[in-house]
């Protein structure tokens, strides 16, 4: 950068660093669905992976080396946590997948092959606040990748004091995994319910609306047999966002659902709905008037579906310990009056 003084390239030299993330291994699905394995120290190493669309080419982007939330369908949250991902760690995926791609599909210099990311590989996004809003700024950038509010999504849990803070600080499309239409089963599913549960979640999709690229909330809704896929659990759903529930006192939420039809693996103990179950389930929500999808499952013969990214985290947590003897209580179910 010879346009700079040269005391301050030195100086930059001494104190900054500008290196890719050392990658592991690559795998390609029979789908064309791609995941990286990145080094990112310490033994720990985080997935990133891409989903070639007809009209779109989607990153999943991971945030943390690991995940603290510890949902018990998820196999990255079954692996512990390590740490927060830093921001340059966070967009170096991108720049590998972009730069990876591009020479792949031989594309002009006007053409991306990445023009959607979603903060949805590895991790709790909000809970790494700080490295993540100027990764989303350079996300954004004209100077840098240029992407649309519209085509960066951040998908949470439920961290109910970040989303309000990156409503006025970054606001770009927001998906919430809810999986549950009560506060009871989502604390067993989502155990961060128990510190933000539903009402308290609502209120802030509610207000992260008055900010938000788009007019509505994408509520994410895993389909696990036997525990949330019921007709009732369909039929709470809608009370829920209704705002004719108990645990959403009165507070209603413009949304759409997105579907995921759980991606099994060993340690979790739970089953993936059937295909007519799911079918049935998204037709109640769609005559509710609700726009509803079923995310296609991509990537499962590589372990890069939904649900199954685990990386290898060093873990600080021990979550295993904490996860002995604790199991999901599935109650039965009641339509009320």
């Amino acid at each position: 950068m010879t346009d700079l003084a040269r005391s301050l390239r030195e100086k930059l030299e001494g104190t900054h660093r500008i290196s890719a993330l050392p990658l592991l291994s690559e795998h390609v699905s029979s789908d064309g669905t791609v995941k990286w394995l990145f080094d990112v120290g310490n033994g720990n190493a985080v997935e990133t992976v891409f989903i070639p669309e007809a009209d779109r080419g989607t990153l999943c982007v991971s945030s943390q080396a690991g995940c603290a939330v510890g949902c018990p369908f998820c196999s990255t949250g079954h692996q512990g946590f390590s740490r927060n991902l830093r921001t340059g760690e966070i967009l170096g995926q991108l720049w590998h997948a972009e730069h990876q791609l591009r020479g792949r599909f031989r594309l002009s210099d006007n053409e991306r092959a990445v023009d959607n990311v979603v903060m949805m590989g590895m991790g709790e996004p909000l809970q790494n606040y700080a490295a993540l809003v100027p990764a989303l700024k350079v996300m954004l950038d004209d100077h840098a990748y240029g992407l649309s509010r519209r085509r960066v999504t951040v998908s949470t849990s439920g961290v109910v004091p970040m989303m309000d803070r990156l409503r006025h600080d970054c606001p770009v499309a927001l998906a919430v995994s809810l999986h549950a239409p009560d506060d009871a089963l989502r604390d067993d599913l989502v155990p961060l319910n128990r510190k933000y549960p539903l009402r308290e979640l609502l209120g802030a999709c509610v207000r992260y609306l008055e900010s938000a690229p788009r007019d509505f909330i994408t509520f994410e809704y895993c389909m696990l047999e036997g525990v949330n896929d019921s007709d009732v659990h369909a039929a709470r759903l809608v009370d829920l966002v209704r705002g004719r529930s108990e645990d959403s006192a009165g507070i209603e939420v413009s949304c759409k659902f997105n579907l995921i039809p759980f991606n099994p693996f060993p340690a979790s103990g739970l089953k993936r709905s059937s295909p007519q179950r799911v079918s049935a389930f998204a037709a109640l929500l769609q005559e509710a008037g609700y726009v509803t999808t079923v995310r296609k499952t991509r990537g499962d013969d590589i372990d890069a579906a939904c649900g199954q990214l685990a990386g290898e985290v060093q873990d600080r947590t021990d979550v295993q310990a904490r996860r002995s003897g604790r199991s999901i209580a599935i109650q039965p179910v009641r339509m009320s009056s």
